[in-house]
């Protein structure tokens, strides 16, 4: 389908010129008609780039949910209906309170302050009290988990606390104080620039992956702004429905961009390039955190400089591994290239503006560290915040945090200073193999399932191929069995992302999966909370709000002491 907007007659000149001297009477008149072709025509632009961006069969789907949605919600707000939804959801908070919250007259509340300080054998012991109140399967250490911890190893964890105990109360806003926070944060930008072919490029650190996004649209934003005279920005996000990192429309939130969910294929989870259309701002992922398949950075980079827009690269689940693959020898994939094979993603490629790297990840670094790179310091610039009117004094930052703990960034220049090169090549070729291990064994071993997609790093997806196997099911068949594993929608899948832990107890992950399918297939429950909750998103056009008041009362229950 192709719209010509300007075959439109409402925006060509010379037709409102006419119609405008000879209907128009009164200035008063004038001035309310050309009002009305403003907002005539600019709701008309609006709706001819939704329209390009979407797809005409998408749109009238869209709109046919909205509306299925509003009338639905209309319903429900009938007294017996909110009768029983409150009951449901009482349900599901006390479930996730039983979950969460510890219970029982052994478990003691720190509610107030204490009258009098405690010794440190006290609060170490208390620590390790509380370490214990959910019982085993809290325990990390197990390995049985989906990423969520990267450890580099006991050795590394107490280079780690030595820099923290050495620089715990710095904090760079105060660079003269700390002259060595400064140093190791910009010596941390240098090294990821170079890991990413760009050596002459601009970054930042930020505080994880999610700020490090919201900078990137908060910088484009501005750019384009600035450069471009765009004052209502979109971007193109090849999401459907979260291929992409939710922290894009985090972000797209907190800075008033629109954001075009372009759809991926369903074999390749590669995004659709027929879709992907002129915006401020591309973004692709390599690898993205759903399924862990890369998009095709060097097509979106050929469109972004085609038309002189942004695009950024997510590598922040990638991070420390895929920049390895190819000198690990394992970038070529399997079978001549035909499975998990890598291809070019960083700024070796042409029209590649700005990369997040998540150094907390298999950077092995702490929590809380993460590194925005710019392909030069102009574009950078965009991502400042700088007010020179405070009555406070000049106020300039780089990112979001006005003061930071310098603990961190020391934290994480040790974490590399003590892995280098080396040592970040030999993990990723130990946790690639681990993850192929399991995906060729899903294909080879397991019939029921299948991989999405062609994974080249860490994450390995799979999904059901039999209709009387339910694959959330399957996953919460896997968390009996102490595993903590990731949901995911679109298609219904289940991910795990391996990290070091993995690596002991790979066996046993494909033991208890060949176990769990077979379970799910002889003796499904349809009560587990995979089920339930994924069930529930897809079982009306509310089902997804249900879903979101069912994580309001999850992150509401995080503050319950």
């Amino acid at each position: 389908m192709h719209l010509d907007i300007a075959s439109l007659p409402f925006l060509n000149s010379q037709f409102v010129s006419d119609w405008l001297c000879a209907n128009l009477r009164s200035p008063f008149e004038s001035a309310k008609t050309i009002l009305f072709l403003y907002v005539v025509s600019t709701q008309s632009l609006k709706f001819y780039r939704h329209l390009r961006a979407r797809g005409l069969r998408q749109s009238v789907a869209e709109g046919w949910l909205w509306l299925s949605k509003q009338a639905l919600l209309l319903a429900i707000k009938l007294p017996s209906a909110q009768k029983k939804i409150k009951q449901e959801m009482g349900k599901v908070r006390q479930d996730i309170e039983d979950k969460l919250v510890p219970k029982g007259t052994e478990v003691s509340r720190h509610l107030s302050l204490p009258l009098e300080g405690k010794s440190v054998e006290w609060i170490l012991a208390e620590m390790a009290k509380m370490d214990g109140e959910l019982g085993p399967n809290a325990d990390w250490r197990h390995g049985k988990l989906s990423g969520a911890v990267y450890h580099g190893g006991d050795d590394l964890t107490r280079v780690l606390v030595a820099a923290f105990e050495r620089y715990a109360v710095s904090n760079p806003l105060h660079p003269d104080v700390f002259p060595a926070i400064r140093k190791m944060e910009a010596e941390i930008v240098a090294m990821c620039l170079r890991m990413y072919k760009n050596p002459d490029g601009a970054g930042t650190m930020t505080s994880g992956g999610t700020e490090s996004i919201v900078m990137a649209v908060k910088t484009y934003r501005d750019w384009a702004r600035a450069v471009k005279g765009i004052t209502e920005p979109e971007m193109r996000v090849p999401i459907i429905p979260t291929t992409a990192h939710a922290a894009f429309d985090k972000g797209a939130a907190y800075m008033g961009v629109k954001v075009h969910m372009v759809p991926v294929d369903p074999l390749t989870r590669k995004v659709n390039l027929k879709r992907v259309c002129r915006a401020m701002l591309l973004v692709g992922s390599a690898i993205n955190f759903p399924d862990g398949n890369q998009d095709d950075i060097v097509s979106l980079g050929e469109l972004a400089a085609k038309y002189n827009i942004g695009l950024h690269v997510d590598c922040c689940l990638g991070s420390f591994i895929v920049p390895f693959l190819e000198q690990a020898g394992l970038a070529g994939g399997e079978d001549g290239g035909s499975r998990y094979k890598l291809y070019p993603f960083d700024f070796g490629v042409r029209g590649v503006t700005s990369i997040s790297c998540d150094t907390h990840k298999y950077g092995f670094a702490p929590k809380g560290s993460s590194v925005i790179m710019y392909r030069d310091a102009a574009l950078r610039r965009y991502q400042y915040y700088v007010t020179p009117n405070w009555t406070g004094g000049v106020y300039a930052s780089p990112s979001l945090s006005g003061s930071r703990p310098g603990a961190l960034i020391a934290g994480t220049w040790a974490a590399m200073q003590y892995m280098g090169s080396d040592g970040y090549l030999e993990s990723c070729r130990q946790i690639v193999a681990c993850a192929r291990l399991i995906a060729n064994t899903i294909t080879s071993s397991i019939p029921e399932l299948y991989v999405l997609g062609s994974p080249p790093a860490s994450v390995v997806a799979f999904a059901s191929k039999d209709k009387d196997v339910d694959i959330y099911e399957i996953g919460d068949k896997m968390s009996k069995k102490g595993w903590h594993l990731n949901a995911l929608s679109g298609p219904a899948a289940v991910h795990i992302a391996c990290t070091r832990l993995t690596l002991s107890v790979v066996d046993t992950f494909i033991a208890d999966l060949k176990k769990s399918v077979e379970e799910a297939k002889m003796a499904p429950s349809g009560k587990g909370t995979m089920v339930a909750l994924y069930g529930l998103g897809n079982s009306s056009a509310v089902g997804p709000t249900m879903v979101g008041e069912v994580a309001t009362i999850f992150l509401d229950t995080l503050y319950r002491a």
